[in-house]
């Protein structure tokens, strides 16, 4: 039995097992993508045709070698057919050429029944490297043009995709299938150059065995760590076959011993290759899932505050347009009110004057609601304007004291002010927001102290002015503090002592506050033992 174990057999056989490993491994990831079928198709094709190949070129006679001719052009045939539906499948073009892919295959029924025939290989002979190659009859021609068009019409179509394609990684995936596919097909279409007596050996045949492992890593890049598997049990088993060829075909008992040795250790190690291989793709799924579903939250949460930012939007709008609304019927009850009160309609009874007083003074608190309201909205939208000036703040504190002693008088509470009249406090703010801010802290002070006193003071230190006021009042809960300049926040005995509010005055006083660079806060020993709150300014320069 006559077997040459060289360059070119050896070159045969490690592509058909590689191509059969590459068909089948892919196809068993997903069995009914057409992509998937189609590449089994073609690598068992490609084995086939490969394995019969070496069976020719080592045949110990010309009946051998002949049939081997027969099936290996047989799976020939077929190859092109397969790959353009491969390449179709991947490139989500099949629709489109579905005709031609009919008349192939019409044409390749065709070569396969005068395939046996002389008329497509006149015979087989020794050539070149090769005991047997076979010759070309009068119609292999046409198998060749057949053979070759329809490569290069499946290279076109990924070229004319690969012009048009934007994205990075799929225009490198097309590259790539056209880079391979000239290797592979160049490869093992240097057989054809014996076939028709043409004098160069087919060295490129290496490119052939390597063409299932590159092109199917580039064609199924889109699952990348399977593809690490596939192309890593793929090259483990090549190796094995190779290995084990040479341990069979030694010529003595001490290089199978050492072949054999060698195949021991190489499966060892292969299989601990794989295994290691394996955790780490399963491991990168899972941080590829996190990955994913992380991205998917944010997305959703992206999605969700976008959709608050616009009701909140839609609120302040509709908040803004309401109180604009209520304050011109707000004004003309308090402006009515007060002419009935003030006599302009004639004389009233004391028990009206008290009702229409009652009817006043709530239109008045309806107006500082309607105001805070106002203030809160322009905030929110960023659209509050200040109107900067120096001004000296103890004329400002003494014209907020003078406008609420009233309150002072109504409640009996002692009142101490100490400012030094003969120090300038001159800040640069907007008076009118400043006097809100001031007012609103003077007037909790009286509200929340049932009896006592109320202190004032203003005091400037490193280019800071500092106004204090203090009162014996109801104090304030450690727990409310941190939250006390928070929206809609009131102090937990708000309710108990039936002082009306809506809690954006002190949230307020700390956002305007803020407009001014400045900062404002509270401080209490804890409930029934009075509370301190401080304005902090940025002094002007004189």
């Amino acid at each position: 039995m006559y077997i040459s174990f060289d360059y070119f057999s050896i070159t045969l056989l490690l592509g058909g097992f590689t191509a059969l490993l590459s068909g089948i491994i892919v196809f068993l990831r997903n069995r009914f993508q057409l992509e998937n079928q189609a590449w089994l198709a073609l690598n068992v094709s490609s084995a086939i045709w490969s394995f019969a190949y070496f069976s020719m070129v080592v045949a110990p006679n010309k009946e051998i070698a002949t049939l081997s001719n027969i099936i290996l052009h047989g799976a020939a045939i077929f190859i092109p057919i397969f790959y353009f539906l491969t390449i179709l499948a991947v490139t989500r073009t099949y629709s489109l050429h579905k005709k031609f892919l009919t008349a192939i295959s019409a044409f390749g029924v065709f070569l396969l029944v005068v395939n046996p025939t002389h008329y497509f290989v006149a015979d087989v002979f020794e050539k070149g490297p090769f005991r047997y190659a076979p010759d070309a009859g009068p119609l292999y021609i046409y198998f060749t043009i057949y053979f070759f068009a329809i490569v290069l019409y499946a290279l076109w179509i990924t070229y004319q995709l690969l012009r048009k394609e934007t994205d990075l990684i799929e225009k490198g995936r097309l590259r790539s299938i056209i880079l391979f596919t000239v290797a592979g097909f160049g490869g093992g279409g240097s057989v054809f150059f014996l076939t028709f007596n043409i004098n160069i050996a087919p060295y490129p045949l290496i490119l052939f065995s390597l063409y299932p492992v590159i092109s199917g890593y580039a064609i199924f890049k889109y699952q990348l760590f399977d593809t690490k598997v596939i192309t890593t049990q793929l090259v483990t088993f090549a190796l094995w076959m190779f290995i084990l060829i040479r341990t069979l075909l030694a010529d003595t008992l001490k290089e199978q011993l050492i072949n054999g040795g060698l195949l021991l250790i190489t499966i060892v190690f292969g299989m601990f290759l794989i295994r290691s291989v394996l955790r780490e793709v399963k491991t990168r799924e899972k941080i590829e899932e996190l990955a994913k579903n992380l991205e998917k939250t944010n997305k959703d949460l992206e999605g969700a505050n976008a959709r608050l930012q616009e009701l909140d939007q839609l609120k302040s709008e509709f908040v803004s347009l309401a109180t604009h609304q209520i304050r011109g019927p707000l004004t003309a009850i308090k402006g009515y009110a007060s002419l009935i009160v003030e006599g302009d309609y004639g004389k009233i009874s004391a028990g009206v004057k008290d009702a229409v007083n009652t009817i006043l003074h709530s239109a008045q608190s309806l107006v500082v609601v309607v105001g805070d309201f106002l203030d809160v909205s322009r905030i929110e939208q960023g659209r509050m304007k200040y109107d900067f000036k120096v001004f000296d703040l103890k004329v400002l504190v003494q014209e907020v004291v003078n406008e609420l002693k009233p309150n002072l008088d109504r409640n009996k509470l002692d009142l101490s002010v100490t400012i030094d009249q003969n120090t300038e406090f001159l800040v640069d703010a907007d008076r009118v927001k400043i006097k809100q801010v001031i007012a609103n802290i003077f007037d909790n002070s009286i509200k929340y102290t049932p009896k006592g006193s109320i202190a004032i003071s203003l005091t400037k230190a490193n280019s800071k002015i500092l106004f204090a006021i203090k009162d014996t009042g109801i104090g304030i809960h450690k727990d409310t503090i941190p939250k006390l300049f928070a929206k809609f926040s009131r102090a937990k005995d708000a309710n108990e002592t039936n002082i009306i509010g809506t809690g954006l005055g002190l949230y307020l006083a700390r956002e305007l506050i803020r407009g001014h660079n400045g900062r404002v806060w509270a401080e209490s020993e804890g409930q029934g033992k009075g509370s301190q709150f401080y304005i902090e300014l940025n002094e002007a320069e004189g």
